[in-house]
């Protein structure tokens, strides 16, 4: 995919970036795949991190122009040990 999950602007020279232009053929195929496939299920990716997409949040209602969110935050409490 051209870098690691998680991997800053600095760490990856840029990679991160979804539509970095330096990335190999084989990492820039596979990230247009998951875009493609993504972005048809309706989600929208934060272009500074090729792995992280949203649904339903508030990123996602402003970059799809709707007008609110789907879910809000999350309520900690609820939360079990594990999940935290």
């Amino acid at each position: 995919m051209g870098c690691i999950l998680d991997a800053t602007d600095h760490q990856s020279s840029g990679a991160c970036y979804t539509h970095n232009p330096f990335i190999s053929r084989p990492a820039a195929r596979n990230r247009q795949f998951l875009i493609d496939a993504l972005t048809r299920a309706g989600l929208t990716n934060y272009p500074s991190e090729w792995w992280h997409w949203s649904y339903g949040d508030r990123y996602w209602a402003v970059m799809q122009n709707e007008s609110h969110a789907i879910y809000g935050p999350v309520d900690e409490s609820l939360l079990d040990e594990t999940s935290r």
